[in-house]
């Protein structure tokens, strides 16, 4: 089986790997691979504390593939030796005043009625926690199986991952879709070369739809949403596990790193594909930061970004086969690429490969936007 597949992200990434392992001959397709949106994600494991109301079946598929990750990590530093800085200690959500802990009030009965295990703790107890939360805070509720992920060393230990096993990157931008008796046949290169395939896989996040030649009805509906994140350094232990807090109804998260950097966390604005860092989403971000823990002021400021999270109408992935034969989508994965990474890497790869497909997957075939078979 030849696979091409169009985007080096790390559901990309991901998928090559696991169809390698499954025998087939892949290739991938990206002139900068993980330079989108993966290079600037955080890595929150966290499908608890970002469960929102109608989103039950993306809550399973998150937690299917948070449960995935430690085995999941394990394995790349088998095969690799390098490290993804994967931890599970936990996620802290909590409330800057009465009105935020009203929410995460309502939010802990919604996720109690799902059957999700979730600690409420007064704000003496989030500060035994985390000892630099700022004396205010009203109180909190503790995800104890959440986690997260370095998505700037999962990437490089995937790419490593595939490459072991035969996967071919091709550095170039992927032009058109070729098309022969009616099915996928594989993909046109911007230098004009073709790369033959049997199945073709677009996992090229907001650029998804870009490729010239899709036929009528398998344009992935996916549209860039822009998220601004700062990133700080400490030479001491300042914050023991992710933290994400809600600041007069305003979200922000950080997340710690066992080197010292602290991911801030992000802003969501429907701006296109503009990249641009703006003094207002950073100061945002430090405003309500600073707020939770007004020490962070002193750490040394090391960088900032902006990137492009592919979002679907719904906000949840795009996976499965498209009205044309031989053609996948495996995109749309918004706010939670680098979560799910391992359950839909499993689930892409089963497809590609006629394979048993997790039944948590079903929920995201294309066809729920009349872009997959009927």
């Amino acid at each position: 089986m030849r696979i091409v597949i169009i985007g080096a992200g790390v559901i990309g990434l991901a998928t090559a790997w696991r169809a390698a392992q499954g025998g087939a001959a892949v290739t991938l397709v990206d002139p900068a691979p993980a330079s989108g949106a993966s290079s600037v994600a955080a890595g929150m494991l966290t499908p608890v504390s970002e469960l929102s109301y109608g989103e039950e079946p993306l809550l399973r598929l998150g937690l299917a593939s948070r449960d995935r990750y430690g085995a999941f990590a394990a394995e790349l530093a088998e095969a690799t030796g390098l490290d993804t800085g994967y931890r599970d200690d936990g996620t802290l959500q909590v409330a800057f005043d009465a009105d935020d802990l009203k929410l995460l009030d309502d939010l802990r009965a919604f996720q109690e009625s799902l059957g999700i295990p979730v600690e409420a703790l007064t704000g003496r107890e989030c500060r035994r926690a985390e000892p630099m939360l700022a004396p205010g805070v009203r109180g909190g509720l503790l995800a104890p199986e959440d986690g997260s992920v370095d998505p700037r060393r999962l990437a490089p230990a995937l790419l490593a991952a595939g490459e072991r096993l035969g996967v071919r990157l091709v550095r170039r931008r992927a032009e058109g879709l070729l098309v022969e008796r009616d099915a996928a046949a594989g993909v046109r290169l911007d230098d004009g070369a073709e790369i033959r395939a049997d199945r073709v896989l677009l996992a090229a996040g907001p650029w998804s739809g870009d490729l010239a030649g899709l036929p009528a009805g398998t344009v992935p509906p996916v549209r860039p949403v822009k998220g601004q994140v700062i990133r700080l350094r400490t030479p001491v232990p300042f914050l023991r596990r992710t933290t994400r807090g809600l600041v007069k109804g305003s979200s922000v998260y950080l997340v710690p790193r066992a080197d010292g950097e602290i991911v801030i966390g992000a802003t969501q604005e429907e701006l296109g594909f503009d990249t641009r860092v703006t003094a207002g989403g950073l100061w945002e971000l430090l405003r309500d930061a600073r707020e939770l823990l007004p020490g962070l002021t002193e750490l040394e400021f090391a960088e900032v970004t902006a990137g492009l999270r592919p979002g679907s109408p719904d906000n949840a992935p795009l996976m499965g086969p498209t009205a044309l034969p031989g053609l996948y989508l495996g995109t749309g994965h918004f706010r939670n690429g680098i979560l799910l990474a391992p359950v839909s890497a499993d689930a892409l790869a089963a497809m590609l490969l006629d394979g048993p497909v997790p039944e948590v997957a079903a929920p995201f075939s294309p066809a729920r936007f009349s872009h997959g078979p009927q």
